[in-house]
């Protein structure tokens, strides 16, 4: 029997979330039991049958096909699923009834009691189902049916009901609709002026639905600090639009930022205009109410001011994610999002791209509450397929469609700065495709004419010549520095975006010799030489000295010259934020690699070296000092190969924002170094990487201690950083971090494997049944310095209040699964996902080695 729901209409909106008590199956035979977000392809297992796909990729400059085994992931995400379960309505309901689909993978067909309901193609949108006429009384069937076609996707997209479903009841017909809510800003209104003081307007827009007459709807705004509380009362339902008109004049407003994420809370009551026993007592009694979180924020682009947010001009400091969680898979989580979204911005970062696709609901609520602007992007594709069976059998039918659900569902939010309805689109070569892109625009602007749009262009050339690119709001431009300036000539704009920059690969802990640039580096196994062709020999990692990129793409040096130089390049986005399932370049056609090189952080959410070059020059409120590579390279042994460079020139790089540094080995100088000053746009490729790093390129190995000086303006010792040898393997260090912590979320404990180590602060978990606790594992010696090579085989158990949720290492090419409660490590270190339970009490994670005999323990409040 599926448990159902059981609802009691005491409010006058109600918007239940089916979470629990879903029926799973992949052949309507065989039933078990999940909670939704669900990823049914998550837990494997990892093999190359799974949608491989002989391709040739353009975007990489390929002409002939060649076998990419990992391309979207080597999980089994291909085939049908089923889902259902029952819920309930209250007896006498005469009301309206509505299901919220966050997105579902993919082509969701939801039938309510046997009857077809709706149906939505696109996986990653967002969209509505009306159910009043499929409802009775009592318990109610759902079942929801997908399907998922090989070559669809170019990455992983995951499988199921991956976002929540929500259950909205309002108990007459006549309603708020929710997605027809607006919120304007406009800073300094000329009332301001008459009234002596700074003055912010805000204007409201409420559409009231199956409304005959003039209803009253009722508006309070309440600042964030509380102190303060205005009303519209009442603003009347007008006839002739249906709409609901407050506006409000604020003083001294709370604005909100990336620094300063102020949001105001907006009650909107819809009254019946009768009078009644009620607060409302004016105006009658409550039929509807919908509470939303608001910002006041302008946006605007000109050549005069770049990009300005509130009227004051900045860069955007910005990474590209794609929307799986690593080892959570598609399924969506607040927990692993907040996660997420802090620490990048510790990082520095100030805004993301959802590439390429529609973001969910939570992710933009956690963005307006934390503090992260969003360029909300659409597709991948038009008309003209990147893969077989992807967006392109859609785009005709659906593409206006997908837009209007895009614009109507996030508009609200203040953390969303742009709109993006594509990314490296065919048709900007094309003819017609021009006619596409501003078709597209202005149906973003007839719903929302307060935020610009953009797309990221590849072939600027041609977008340009086409008119592709002069169409835009905002011309962006995915990589191809060398085009900037005559790109920037062309336009009439004034500026450039770099939609999508840098593309630098590494894998964490992982370093190769010798140190160079290289933009297509494929090793063999731990060699002091490499050989571009001998991929059949590689190893499938990359260098952590981030001095390896694409033949496409660039490093992060190069895009910050032009992003410091020239005021007219008005930020970027880089690819990408974290690693993410499928498309591993540059090793798509070498198994097992299945996951993505590009992160700045690994698939697990640990950061690589690059997270602190990043945050030595994005975050200025913080100072950042960082040493690579680790300093553990005399093992001998079974690893001799790839460990033992005692008296070998092993090059010692510093990430900070420091300009001057002295490094020692074993308390001798190394030499003290500067940063290499530039002329404006005047570069030499000699200095390519020591404008925004300190290199000491000739050091040799040898064991003990690795220690940085770094010094201020004035010439004065700052700060320092050390690293030290690994000496035996002596403990298992466990640190934990949830949403209620106070440790950041890269930082551990441990020496060499990020920042200096901080006191826990472990905080708990909601006994929600959603919440998780990110526990990173490391191996160290008795003194806490990380054992860098380590890949001791770990088991976990949870006991307690809570379950074993996942497993991630961040190694792109392990094919243990996610899932199960056991993995290696990664260069000495994983993460372990716990998941809280319903219920009040403890939850306690061991770890074991048992080939070391080592096991340790951490416990965490679940309340």
């Amino acid at each position: 029997m599926v448990a159902f729901a059981s609802i009691s209409f005491a409010q006058p909106r109600q918007e239940i979330v089916l979470q629990d008590d879903w029926q799973f199956s992949r052949d309507k035979q065989t039933w078990e039991t999940v909670s939704v977000p669900h990823d049914w392809a998550i837990s494997g297992p990892f093999d190359k049958k799974w949608d491989l796909q002989k391709v040739a990729i353009e975007q990489n400059g390929e002409t002939e096909a060649t076998e990419k085994s990992g391309r979207s992931g080597a999980l089994p995400w291909i085939g049908e699923g089923h889902y259902k379960r029952t819920f309930n309505i209250p007896s006498g309901f005469s009301g309206h009834a509505e299901l919220l689909f966050d997105g579902a993978m993919a082509e969701p067909t939801v039938s309510v009691n046997g009857q077809k309901a709706g149906y939505w193609a696109y996986g990653y949108n967002t969209f509505r189902v009306d159910v009043t006429s499929f409802v009775k009384p009592g318990e109610n069937l759902l079942e929801v049916d997908l399907q998922n076609l090989e070559e669809s996707s170019r990455w992983y997209p995951g499988a199921g009901i991956y976002r929540p479903v929500t259950l909205i009841l309002t108990p007459q017909q006549a309603r708020i609709d929710d997605w027809g809510i607006t919120v304007t800003t406009t800073l300094h209104d000329k009332y301001g002026k008459d009234r002596g003081k700074d003055i912010t307007k805000l204007v409201v827009e409420v559409p009231v639905l199956d409304a005959g007459k003039g209803l009253p709807v009722v508006m309070e705004l309440i600042r964030p600090d509380h102190k303060d509380k205005q009303w519209i009362s009442p603003a009347p339902v007008q006839r002739s639009t249906g709409k609901a008109i407050g506006t409000f004049y604020i003083s001294n407003a709370m604005l909100w930022t990336p620094e300063t994420p102020n949001l105001y809370e907006l009650r909107i009551t819809l009254c019946d205009g009768k009078s009644a026993p009620n607060v409302f007592d004016d105006f009658g009694k409550a039929i509807d109410r919908k509470t939303l979180k608001v910002g006041l924020r302008t946006v605007s682009v000109s050549k005069e001011g770049g990009f300005q947010l509130n009227g004051v001009t900045r860069k955007l400091k910005g990474v590209c994610l794609h929307h799986d969680l690593g080892p959570l898979g598609a399924a969506v989580n607040k927990a692993a999002l907040i996660r997420q979204i802090k620490t990048m911005k510790e990082m520095g970062c100030d805004a993301i791209r959802t590439s390429h696709n529609m973001p969910s609901q939570w992710q933009m609520d956690i963005c307006d509450s934390l503090g992260m602007m969003v360029m909300a992007e659409s597709f991948d594709m038009w008309v003209y397929p990147k893969c077989k069976n992807g967006y392109a059998r859609f785009f005709k039918e659906w593409a206006d469609k997908d837009i209007t659900n895009l614009v109507l569902a996030n508009r609200r939010h203040p953390s969303i700065v742009m709109w993006s309805i594509g990314n490296e689109i065919p048709e900007q070569g094309i003819a017609g495709g021009r006619e596409m892109a501003a078709h597209l625009q202005d149906l973003c602007h007839q719903l929302d004419p307060t935020r610009p749009v953009t797309q990221g262009c590849d072939r600027p050339d041609n977008a340009v010549s086409t008119g592709f690119l002069p169409t835009m709001d905002v011309p962006g431009l995915n990589y191809r520095l060398h085009r900037y300036q005559d790109t920037y000539n062309k336009l009439w704009h004034g500026f450039l975006l770099g939609s999508e920059t840098t593309s630098t690969v590494s894998s964490r802990g992982v370093y190769k010799f010798p140190v160079k640039p290289d933009n297509n580096a494929r090793y063999s196994s731990w060699a002091e030489g490499y050989d571009p062709k001998a991929i059949a020999e590689a190893d499938g990692q990359c260098s952590g000295y981030d001095v390896e990129y694409c033949a496409w793409s660039n490093l992060p040096d190069d895009d910050w010259r032009w992003q410091e130089d020239y005021d007219w390049v008005i930020g970027e986005f880089v690819w990408t934020g974290y690693d993410y399932l499928g498309e591993p370049t540059p090793f798509d056609e070498y198994w097992p690699s299945r996951s993505s090189y590009f992160g700045i952080c690994d698939l697990a959410g640990l950061p690589k070296d690059r997270y602190f070059l990043y945050r030595s020059h994005w975050n200025k409120d913080e100072h950042t000092i960082h040493l690579l590579p680790h300093w553990t390279w005399n093992v001998v042994g079974n690893a001799s190969e790839r460990c033992n460079r005692v008296g070998l020139v092993t090059p010692v790089y510093c990430y900070t924002d420091y300009n001057e540094a002295e490094l020692f080995v074993n308390g001798k100088s190394q030499g003290r170094i500067k940063k290499v000053k530039e002329e404006k746009g005047k570069w030499d490729s000699k200095d390519r990487l020591d404008r925004y790093r300190l290199r000491w390129n000739d050091v040799k190995y040898e064991p003990g201690e690795l220690k940085v000086v770094v010094y201020d303006e004035q010439g004065n010792a700052a700060g320092t950083k050390t690293l030290r040898t690994a000496g035996k393997p002596a403990r298992l260090q466990l640190d934990a971090w949830t949403q209620s912590s106070a440790n950041s979320p890269y930082n551990n404990g441990v020496h060499g494997a990020g920042l200096d180590p901080q006191p826990p602060n472990l905080g708990g978990l909601k006994a929600d049944g959603q919440d998780l606790a990110f526990v990173t594992v490391s191996l160290t010696d008795k003194n806490g310095t990380l054992i860098p090579y380590a890949s001791d085989q770990l088991t976990f158990e949870v006991t307690g209040a809570g379950t074993f949720r996942a497993v991630c290492n961040g190694d792109a090419t392990s094919l243990e699964p996610f899932t199960e409660p056991t993995m290696k490590l990664f260069n000495g270190q994983l993460v372990v996902v716990v998941q809280a339970g319903n219920k009040a009490g403890t939850v306690t994670l061991k770890v074991t080695d048992r080939e070391r005999k080592l096991s340790n323990k951490i416990s965490l409040q679940v309340k």
